[in-house]
């Protein structure tokens, strides 16, 4: 399942996963999209953070560290520098993130991720056992942290103040400048917890990326496809029990192994996604298209629910069920992977990811015949 007209090649297999992850993503997002830090009451909540929260980012950042490699490779092909290709990568993820994270969704990924790559790219040298130990060690660091957080926090009684909520949902609810005040204050004053949090829990899953990129995993079937059903077993055995326990009791001491087998349990959607994919190659068709335009897919997630649910347009922040906030999720990501498909049959790339390449590759490269298409 490769382009074989690619130097580099393209491989579907990682469009899929993006498109799976995009879903997943959204309906995590639109928990805090929907209203400041909080979500309607009901079962639907419990039920999307044992299934969803903190599931697909997993999956989103092992393949941002698989295409690193990948990247590495087309830029190896054309006689450049690399590093000096990721260096403006990232520093555009920061400044897209940013603009994201202040206008659109406080919840950005983006801005971490072109900051912890920058990190990645430090330890793109480590061999690929190293790079295993290496994020074994930080989520292992990162899983007693949690720990401890949590039994702190349960004996201390943390909860959130009304009146600051009340605050919250005002400032969602208002116009451009109010709501931009807002939330560039939760965006400058959580960056440090945010950055800690980044070296620890998703620079491991980088890493994993980076190694399992650096064997070419997911470019070969034969070498992946006879150990999908034991990360199935494994994922849904060991992930799903852990993760449900968690969303239902909420009890302190599962803060770390919650952390640990989140990956767990990512692996085993990813891995029924890709045994189902081998055998109904035409799902690619569905799951694909939103996966090469990631990047514009994600922001434009965030720009339809503002318009929704911020005074950009119906303010409808805190004024819906959980049901109608699940809808508008499922809605707004069908919708998505169906103009996705119509969108790649005429363009090459999404407006994002255009600006991306141009960074990151100078905008010659688009007038040049098709050649590398890295991820």
């Amino acid at each position: 399942m490769v382009d074989e007209q690619a130097p580099v090649p393209r491989l579907v297999e990682l469009d899929v996963l993006r498109g799976f992850a995009l879903g997943g993503i959204l309906l995590v997002n639109i928990i805090v999209m929907s209203g400041p830090w909080a979500f309607p009451d009901g079962v639907l909540l419990p039920a999307l953070v044992a299934l969803f929260h903190n599931k697909f980012y997993v999956l989103f950042s092992f393949l941002f560290g698989y295409s690193l490699t990948m990247q590495f490779r087309a830029a190896e092909r054309a006689g450049v520098s690399g590093r000096a290709r990721t260096v403006r990568r990232c520093l555009t993820l920061m400044a897209l993130g940013a603009v994201h994270a202040v206008f659109f969704f406080i919840g950005d990924v983006l801005f971490g991720y072109g900051a912890i790559g920058l990190i990645l790219l430090l330890l793109s040298g480590l061999r690929p056992r190293a790079a295993v130990w290496t994020a074994g060690g930080l989520l292992g660091f990162a899983a007693v942290a949690m720990t401890v957080m949590s039994l702190l926090t349960d004996v201390e009684g943390g909860s959130t103040d009304p009146s600051e909520h009340t605050r919250d949902l005002d400032a969602m609810r208002a116009g451009w400048g109010e709501a931009a005040a807002w939330r560039w204050e939760q965006f400058s004053g959580n960056m440090p917890q945010y950055l800690v949090f980044g070296v620890v829990a998703v620079l491991p899953l980088f890493l994993l990326g980076l190694a399992a990129g650096k064997i070419r995993l997911l470019e070969d079937p034969a070498r992946y496809l006879g150990w999908l059903p034991r990360v199935q077993l494994i994922g849904f055995g060991v992930g799903a029990p852990v993760s449900i326990l968690g969303a239902l009791f909420h009890w302190p001491l599962l803060a770390g192994p919650s952390l640990l087998t989140a990956p767990l349990l990512s692996a085993a959607y990813a891995a029924t996604l890709l045994r189902v994919l081998h055998a109904r190659p035409r799902v690619a068709e569905i799951f694909a298209p939103a996966g090469k335009i990631a990047a514009t897919t994600y922001i434009s997630q965030s720009v339809i629910t503002s318009l929704i649910f911020t005074g950009y347009g119906f303010a409808l922040a805190g004024r819906l069920n959980d049901w109608a906030i699940g809808a508008i999720a499922l809605a707004i990501y069908a919708t998505q992977l169906y103009l996705a498909r119509i969108y790649v049959r005429r363009h090459r790339y999404g407006p994002i990811e255009w600006l991306l390449r141009a960074v990151t590759y100078g905008p010659r490269q688009f007038r040049r015949a098709p050649t590398a298409v890295a991820p």
